[in-house]
């Protein structure tokens, strides 16, 4: 029976990553920035809002429910590379995305940073963003450390519909002229 159990616990299925594993990878895969940009707030993207100068978008495979990216829109790989303007809508809109994951999942902390080069992290390397990522008293469990797995418990999609209402409601103008 302990048998049966152990191999039980050995498998956890994860579905959404499927389409990701087995979609053909090119040698220059597109930016997912530079494509929400294209496709303006879209479910497809995951994008939730964007100006002319950031946008913000959910991350597809999240360390915690409601972890969301903020990048510029100009495909920069550095912050030296970026205009203040830039710079300042990044900022500004980073502060608001963690303001709306306060009011919306009421968590404990924050996690905010940015990785620049694959050594560092980063999983795009040449357009640059800041990870917000929400976290809550006991969310880091054994499978993070044994099985280097992360559980998060809500769907996407039921997250971009959580949120979306929530940045729908910002004023853009407020964002670009504080």
């Amino acid at each position: 029976m302990a048998e049966a159990l152990e191999k039980q616990l050995d498998i956890l299925f994860t579905p959404w990553r499927y389409p990701y594993l087995t979609s053909p990878k090119s040698e220059s895969p597109s930016c997912i920035f530079c494509n929400a940009v294209k496709s303006m707030t879209s479910r497809d993207t995951l994008t939730l809002f964007i100006t002319d100068q950031a946008l913000v978008m959910l991350n597809r495979y999240p360390y915690t429910n409601g972890h969301l990216m903020v990048a510029p829109v100009a495909h920069d790989a550095l912050l030296f590379d970026s205009r203040d303007d830039s710079l300042r809508a990044l900022i500004r809109l980073t502060a608001e995305a963690q303001r709306i994951l306060s009011d919306v999942y009421r968590p404990d902390g924050f996690n905010v940073g940015m990785n620049f080069g694959q050594v560092a992290g980063a999983g795009v390397l040449d357009h640059y963003h800041m990870h917000i990522v929400p976290r809550w008293s006991g969310d880091s469990n054994f499978m993070t450390v044994t099985a280097r797995t992360r559980i998060v418990p809500e769907d996407l999609d039921v997250t971009y519909d959580k949120l979306l209402p929530h940045f729908t409601n910002i004023r853009k103008d407020t964002l670009s002229h504080q």
